[in-house]
């Protein structure tokens, strides 16, 4: 060390040039300057400086005791003028080291009494500056952590650097090594007073004791021997002490702004929490409203919280370190924590989850799993959050739109403002105001007013990605006014949706149902040859509900394999439970056929795949349309679960008549030849089957660069027939038989 770094800087309050000038010990009389100003600062009245000034205090105290050290390792100093300390060990020092005591010099006569009644002094401005009102930032540090006047000492002398860079070199001065600029265990527990050899005073700095475990001091490089090992204050808790409220950075991006739920749902969370208890898990059944009752509980309380989605946590991030600052943070602020949903952190990290559990902070956790005691020691209160009802839906619709919507042309609204279309969709509190918001910048894209199809777009986007994955995803197109049905089956379809839409209404305002354990969800049946329009209507319905459809994939369900099928039908379950969507389930008597006579171990387990949808059905909470093109081939423990069974007749002639007419728009180029009346009356053919022989017909016309006329549409019908393997024979085709070129 150069002999300026081993004097200390130039300048009042810091160590002299002069050795003799620092050889006699410090008095009440001899403040450095730290202490005078933080005594100016105190007397300026409560505020933030007040708080700064109590800092500045403290660390004054700890420039005295830095002062006294410096002065013991000079009076047992065999050569004090050395240029190149810290950076070699001479002879000379070795023989000291053999030969030296192995404790620290002792310390100066009346040192303690003389730093107690400064302590002494500071503590009493801090007590008269608190009962003005002030906020002392340290003083609270002290209480929110369980912090006593050694701790606070350790943490200050840890935290000195930070503040004053002339701590760097003393510290350096002091450890005889120009490299070790942050303070030792060994430095802090001598600077503080402590025996080295006492083995409570190492566990001040002890993985238990609460500066470490609460993050307020880290010890770094545990490969070197305890008292070498340097201690650091992290940034945050550094800032926060100096009066800055800047969000630890790791944490930030988690926040979430979370509605508190109204109703009397959450008091007996709040009630809990008020009467002392520190931890609670609170499960969340699909379209439940956790987090926002967490939420409430706290604000009913009148105490911060912080609200952290944890499924926002970088996948690349250690979730268990993000969990340790999140807690810290957490006490900083003196705040409670909300945090969830854990049930994707439970197979990522079951650590993080009992840092949560274990952290020393009030800890509101919510998930829809049921809680594992194996997550932590500790026992949490456990609760089920209520699912919110249509009215408290409506309240927050209305409070998140103010009356946006124009809902002429587009739907109802309801009395409280919000638009009666949005029932449909089963969101949580904050998804609503996303929602909302997501809907307004899709007016303001289109520079109009927000209409209810820009909310229906932004309720569809708060839909979970997970099921895109296993199955595809359609955006419905196809309107009431596109089905050509009896009147009758086109009823059935229009009760399937008002069933859908008004089922929590019914079911929880009128008390509709009693107790069932089965789910809320509505399953339906579509039942009838191919073509005859059974998916264009679970689009209808979807469209109508304004909600996507989704095809499951059977080739992504479907496993050969003994058990899987069941994995892989949980999972579409379970990802279907997260969105608002309309699940299709095409020629689904390939997975909900009629279970067989056990013959031998490939039934059996047939059987129980088919006994798995059975309860997986009951607790479904969706819409789910299942079609087939034999009702019989479904397992009749299937029908007695289904909410409604619509049969799709092949199309009579008028309604044959509408599908070619639909099929044959005024934007096709026809030939004065086509007869609508004579294709829809000769030919029994389903509406799919009628749109391919149109499509036919059109690409023949286009090859042959003219209009469509009837010699095409028969050619389409004779390929058509070719498909279905039917016979041409001229009872039906009458007079245009030749016209195709082909007899049969």
């Amino acid at each position: 060390m150069t002999d300026q770094a081993a004097a200390g800087p130039a300048g009042g309050g810091g160590p002299s040039s002069d050795p003799a000038a620092d050889a006699a010990p410090p008095t009440a009389g001899t403040a450095p300057d730290h202490a005078a100003a933080s005594a100016e600062v105190a007397g300026a009245g409560a505020g933030s400086n007040v708080s700064l000034g109590h800092v500045l205090a403290r660390l004054a105290l700890v420039e005295g005791r830095v002062r006294m050290a410096v002065q013991r390792r000079r009076a047992v100093d065999a050569d004090p003028t050395d240029r190149f300390r810290g950076l070699y060990i001479s002879e000379s020092k070795v023989d000291e080291l053999l030969t030296g005591e192995t404790r620290p010099a002792p310390a100066v006569p009346g040192l303690d009494e003389v730093m107690a009644s400064e302590a002494g002094a500071v503590e009493v401005r801090a007590d008269e500056a608190e009962q003005a009102g002030a906020d002392l930032r340290l003083r609270r540090l002290a209480r929110t952590f369980g912090l006593d006047n050694l701790d606070l000492e350790l943490l200050l002398i840890a935290l000195a650097p930070d503040l004053d860079g002339r701590f760097e070199r003393l510290y350096g001065y002091l450890h005889d090594d120009v490299s070790r600029r942050r303070a030792s265990i060994g430095l802090a527990l001598e600077l503080a007073g402590l025996d080295l050899f006492f083995a409570g005073a190492r566990s001040r700095l002890g993985p238990t004791g609460p500066l470490v475990a609460g993050g307020l001091v880290i010890v770094e490089e545990p490969e070197r021997p305890v008292l070498t090992r340097s201690l650091r204050v992290p940034d945050r808790v550094a800032a926060h002490i100096l009066g800055d409220d800047a969000m630890e950075p790791s944490v930030e991006p988690l926040l979430a702004d979370e509605p508190p739920l109204r109703g009397e749902g959450h008091a007996p969370l709040a009630t809990a929490i008020g009467r002392g208890v520190d931890l609670a898990y609170v499960r969340e059944p699909i379209g439940s409203a956790a987090a926002s009752l967490c939420t409430a509980a706290f604000e009913r309380l009148g105490r911060r919280h912080l609200a952290l989605a944890l499924d926002r946590i970088d996948p690349a991030a250690d979730p268990a370190a993000v969990a340790v600052l999140a807690i810290r943070e957490a006490r900083l602020r003196d705040a409670g924590l909300v945090c969830g949903p854990i049930d994707n952190l439970a197979e990522r990290s079951p650590a993080a989850i009992r840092v949560l559990a274990e952290g020393r902070a009030t800890v509101v956790m919510y998930g829809t799993r049921t809680w594992d005691a194996a997550w932590s020691n500790r026992v949490p209160l456990l609760l089920d959050a209520p699912t919110p009802t249509v009215e408290e839906r409506r309240a927050f619709w209305a409070a998140a739109l103010a009356g946006q919507v124009e809902a002429a042309g587009a739907g109802q609204a309801s009395e409280s403002g919000a638009p009666h279309a949005t029932m449909a969709y089963r969101l949580t509190p904050a998804q609503i105001f996303r929602a909302a918001r997501a809907a307004q910048q899709l007016a303001l894209a289109g520079d109009r007013p927000l209409t209810l199809d820009d909310l229906r777009a932004g309720a569809r986007a708060q839909n979970a990605a997970g099921l895109d994955r296993l199955a595809r995803r359609i955006t419905p197109r196809a309107t009431w006014a596109d089905l050509v049905l009896p009147p009758d089956i086109v009823a059935q379809l229009h009760e399937l949706t008002a069933r859908a839409r008004h089922r929590e209404w019914v079911f929880d305002a009128w008390g509709i149902g009693g107790r069932a354990v089965r789910g809320r969800g509505v399953t339906s049946l579509f039942a009838g040859d191919s073509g005859t329009g059974k998916t264009m209507s679970a689009e209808v319905v979807a469209g109508d509900l304004g909600l996507d459809l989704y095809v499951i994939d059977l080739s992504t369900v479907v496993d050969k394999y003994i058990g899987e099928t069941e994995k892989n039908l949980d999972r579409v379950f379970r990802e279907a439970d997260r969105v608002n969507g309309v699940l299709l389930f095409d020629e689904a008597d390939a997975i909900f056929g009629k279970r067989s006579e056990v013959k031998d171990a490939r039934d059996r387990y047939a059987n129980v795949e088919i006994a798995y949808l059975l309860q997986r059905m009951e607790s479904f909470d969706g819409l789910a349309i299942l079609t087939t093109n034999l009702r019989a081939n479904v397992d009749e423990a299937f029908t007695r679960r289904l909410d409604a069974i619509v049969d799709y007749p092949m199309p009579e002639e008028d309604d044959r008549r509408k599908l070619w007419q639909r099929h044959l728009p005024p934007t096709l180029p026809q030939a004065d030849d086509v007869n609508a009346d004579f294709l829809a009356k000769a030919f029994k053919l389903s509406g799919g089957n009628i749109r391919n022989v149109c499509v036919t017909a059109a690409f023949l016309a286009a090859e042959e660069g003219t209009a469509v006329g009837m010699s095409h549409l028969i050619r389409g019908v004779q390929r058509e027939y070719d498909k279905l393997g039917n016979l041409t024979v001229e009872a039906e085709f009458g007079p245009y038989l030749n016209l195709g070129g082909k007899t049969g």
